[in-house]
């Protein structure tokens, strides 16, 4: 028996593939982001606040190690609830880091900003033959 299939959108009549869902771009677009508009609006928010801050520590810490009062960060925007990993070193102290750009807090409301350095890509590993030779083809 057939039944007549309907747009999710609109409610149209539905004509074609058998597996259609929507009568047109228009309204699949339109379900879609009525759908997913405010997981999206939250990702958006929390991404814009992430590089807002990444933003504010890379222009106060431009040599990539400085001191600095909490309130020069708070004057410049920076929103502490939002941050993308932390790091605890050996000794215990724990930087707090906004994807390459970080702050570890010190006594006195201060703040030490630091950058993470990049990880230099290993170099690949040569093969040697037994007898002590590179083998052709490897540098």
């Amino acid at each position: 028996m057939f039944m007549p299939r309907k747009c999710l959108d609109c409610g149209d009549l539905l004509q074609g593939r058998a597996d259609k869902k929507f009568c047109s771009d228009q309204c699949r677009n339109s379900y879609n982001n009525r759908n997913n508009c405010n997981s999206t609006n939250l990702m958006r928010n929390v991404n814009n606040a992430l590089r807002r801050n990444r933003r504010i520590l890379a222009d106060l810490n431009p040599e990539g190690k400085i001191t600095i009062h909490r309130e020069r960060l708070l004057e410049s925007g920076f929103n502490f609830k939002y941050l993308t990993h932390t790091y605890t070193t050996r000794k215990g102290d724990k930087y707090f880091f906004v994807y390459d750009m970080g702050y570890l807090p010190l006594k006195n409301d201060f703040y030490m900003l630091v950058t993470r350095k990049q990880e230099e890509k290993p170099a690949p590993p040569q093969i040697v033959s037994s007898d002590g030779w590179q083998v052709a083809g490897e540098e």
